[in-house]
């Protein structure tokens, strides 16, 4: 039987579809949700929910043994692009949110946590195309930076105390249910809105920028998957890499020009492109595969039906 989560960061892009797909699962009374504001009236109405800042370890400790929570999703974080601006309050949230987790685990308060890395953990110096498990990283980002020193630690909390700590390197998230939150894959998100609102749209990447990306459904099933997978099928404690698909502006645009002839788009890139230069253009995940069966369901032209479909109807 499943015992008490609590999300952190429930309100975000991805933790308000977690949360919902947890809830679905598990039982809405059953998943605590949580952030520092409050969400969507769907999910404010679909369970419990506290209002909560993931950098105050003593309020999320009350929560923990109030709920008498088992199991931790950490999905609140600032984004790439967003932490740029703000470097110092970025790794403020980032790095001690993900310490008040550990060490609740490691103080057997919980004994279970979801962390999410991402694609920033590597950088220029990183091989672009397939990029291994392990390759050079070097992040350039202050978002980057936090997750591969969050790795760091997660593997070495696991080595030290044992704690089970479970990882995913997200690539660009795809969502038509909540708008991205200050990423440098935004614009694969805006641009549906975009094509069906105004028939146009003026992307900040250039047209070639070729990224890893995924539908939102799959970034959902992936996270759960690795949650329920036994502890002994897991051998990597860092973070696993997590591919899908691969494609850059120009190709995304031409997958919703079969469904909106008409549409048309132009290229202004700003101070994401040298952001997302520095990342993947492809992911080798190999080892997610593996050990816990990852296998992604959504390709490039499926993702476009799914948010044009969806869209138009909400």
């Amino acid at each position: 039987m499943q015992k008490p989560i609590l999300i952190l960061g429930a309100c975000g892009q991805i933790g308000t579809e977690l949360t919902m797909e947890l809830r679905s699962k598990y039982g809405s009374d059953i998943v605590v949700a949580s952030d520092i504001r409050e969400g969507n009236d769907t999910l404010m109405e679909s369970g419990p929910f506290e209002l909560l800042d993931a950098t105050n370890y003593e309020a999320i400790e009350d929560v923990v043994m109030h709920y008498e929570i088992d199991e931790v999703y950490l999905m609140a974080a600032m984004l790439s692009a967003t932490a740029e601006k703000f470097p110092m309050r970025a790794w403020n949230l980032n790095m001690n949110s993900l310490f008040n987790v550990l060490n609740l685990a490691k103080d057997k308060k919980i004994s279970k946590i979801f962390w999410p890395s991402s694609i920033a953990v590597f950088g220029p110096n990183t091989p672009k195309e397939n990029t291994a498990q392990n390759v050079i990283m070097e992040p350039s980002t202050v978002y980057g930076i936090s997750k591969q020193a969050g790795e760091r630690w997660c593997e070495y909390y696991f080595n030290k105390y044992g704690v089970d700590v479970r990882s995913v390197r997200y690539p660009g998230l795809i969502s038509w249910k909540t708008m991205p939150g200050g990423g440098t894959t935004d614009y694969a998100v805006e641009i549906y809105h975009k094509a069906l609102e105004e028939g146009e749209y003026k992307c900040f990447l250039d047209k070639d920028t070729k990224l890893p990306m995924m539908y939102m459904d799959d970034a959902i099933r992936a996270t759960i998957n690795l949650m329920e997978s036994p502890v002994e099928n897991l051998k990597i404690r860092s973070s696993y890499n997590l591919g899908s698909m691969s494609f850059n502006p120009e190709e995304m645009a031409q997958s919703i020009q079969k469904h909106i002839p008409d549409f048309k788009v132009t290229y202004a890139p700003d101070f994401r492109q040298q952001i997302a230069d520095s990342w993947p253009s492809s992911i080798d995940d190999t080892n997610a595969r593996k050990d816990w069966g990852w296998v992604p369901e959504f390709d490039l032209p499926a993702t476009t039906k799914e948010m044009l479909d969806n869209l138009r109807k909400h």
